[in-house]
């Protein structure tokens, strides 16, 4: 499998080099040249296989690695979550299926594909006797589940920023409690998108980039979107058999996890529609309702990982709406950047809105869907999760024989939120119950580029 970028111009890559590289050259994504395919005998089989052998199974075509040695990184990977079934489905009385993705160690779906990540990073690393600079921009979950990841590890060392003020305090609190000397985390002064742009801007920095050897974690590392693609599999295989057709529902802030859908769905996977589900930041829903991307500033809400006006890897859907054609998704992009707005023809709209359905819900409207999804199944859902729940009971009707909403975060992690809702003050499992009287250490900084820079090169001297 070769990889290339969304934007045309960067070099083509094997699955090593993209995991090391994350953002390509031109200022693109990675993408697979090709998607493999599943056969109907394989989806048939899933069913009644166990998560990390559908893992080894459904990622082998993506990678450059031994298959035994893949294998035995998977197992690793899944061996630190607290589900037998890894990522658990549920059914409410509705008939709707909750996949429950956040059994790992930081109690978000983020943990399924970064817990993998790390051990990709250092077996490649070892094998090439090389070290990276890890710096990811985060609005809550990724932070920490990439901290989790690459803590203590050898050959990296990683920076986290995340806005601050703008999380949780279960959020930070993962992030700025881990005491490892590879583990740098920096509290922005802006938000989430100025988080995300300083990373994009620290990568299109060719000398600074070189310099210290830069490498991503965030959902523009294509292996994020491998491993997330397969529990869509998996789920899809346990709830029909391999032969039933569903539609998913998913919170979405940087489009990663849902976009991980898709694949699975152009790999054969028998997935019909995709409910892209947004707070009051619902710059995503407007485009899948009216084709209407264009930025208005980010809002506070209570699901703070998707406020997010500038979603990353919908540009990896752009390449696949423009038939593949980097010279119109690098111009689209750049206008996009200039005006604000993102230009896209009526077709290619109408195209994309046959499978892509758009959702936005208030904090308001969050609270109230938090407490009938109590009342109704004695569920206690995350102020994000029950966003893609409420999209199915009250937004567009979806096709397929069932329905699937990604359950993205422990309530846990969003105790205000769901005691506000619910009356009932969510408990942090075990292995975090001493979360809140752990030392914190993190740095605040402006919102400039070049002193971040200097940060990374005097942090890493």
């Amino acid at each position: 499998m070769h990889y290339i970028s969304t934007r045309g111009t960067a070099p083509t890559l094997s699955f090593s080099d993209v995991l090391l590289t994350g953002l390509a050259n031109d200022g693109g994504l990675y993408v697979p040249k090709h998607f493999p395919t599943l056969s109907a005998e394989q989806l048939k089989a899933y069913a009644t296989m166990d998560y990390v052998d559908v893992a080894v199974d459904v990622m082998s075509p993506f990678v450059d690695i031994p298959r035994d040695d893949f294998a035995g990184l998977v197992k690793e990977a899944y061996d630190t979550f607290y589900a037998d079934e890894v990522v658990p489905l549920k059914q409410l009385s509705d008939g709707t299926w909750l996949l429950e993705l956040f059994h790992g160690p930081t109690l978000a779906f983020k943990d399924v594909a970064l817990q993998l990540l790390g051990r990709l990073f250092d077996y490649v690393l070892t094998k090439r006797g090389e070290r990276v600079t890890i710096v990811g921009a985060t609005s809550g979950d990724t932070g920490s589940a990439a901290i989790e990841a690459c803590k203590n590890r050898s050959a990296i060392d990683i920076f986290i920023l995340h806005p601050q003020g703008r999380t949780s305090d279960v959020q930070r609190k993962q992030m700025t409690t881990v005491d490892a000397n590879n583990v740098h985390n920096i509290a922005l002064q802006g938000t989430f998108d100025d988080c995300q742009d300083a990373v994009k801007a620290m990568f299109n920095d060719t000398d600074f980039r070189d310099t210290v050897n830069l490498s991503a974690v965030n959902s523009i590392n294509w292996a994020r979107i491998m491993a997330q693609v397969v529990y869509y599999v998996y789920a899809t295989a346990k709830v029909g058999g391999g032969e039933k057709s569903v539609s998913v529902s998913v919170p979405t802030g940087n489009f990663g996890n849902v976009y991980a859908a898709y694949v699975a769905h152009r790999m054969g996977v028998p997935i019909k529609q995709f409910m892209v589900a947004s707070n009051a930041n619902d710059i995503l829903t407007r485009f899948f309702q009216n084709n209407d991307m264009s930025i208005n500033g980010v809002n506070p809400t209570l699901s703070p990982s998707m406020d997010i006006q500038i979603s990353s890897n919908f540009e990896r859907l752009l390449f696949e709406m423009f038939n593949r054609d980097g010279d119109a998704v690098a111009n689209a992009m750049r206008q996009f950047r200039t005006t604000g707005k993102l230009p896209v023809a009526s077709d290619a709209w109408q195209k994309a809105t046959n499978t892509f359905k758009g959702y936005s819900l208030s904090d308001t409207g969050t609270i109230n869907a938090m407490k009938q999804a109590y009342e109704s199944d004695n569920e206690l859902i995350d102020p994000h999760s029950v966003i893609g729940l409420d999209a199915v009971q009250n937004g567009e009707k979806l096709t397929g024989d069932a329905i699937i909403v990604a359950a993205t975060a422990h309530p846990a992690k969003f105790p205000d939120a769901v005691k506000q809702a619910t009356g009932i003050h969510p408990d942090l499992p075990p292995h975090l119950a001493d979360l809140f009287e752990r030392t914190e250490k993190f740095d605040v900084l402006p919102n400039d580029l070049e002193q971040l820079k200097t940060y990374v090169k005097n942090k890493i001297a």
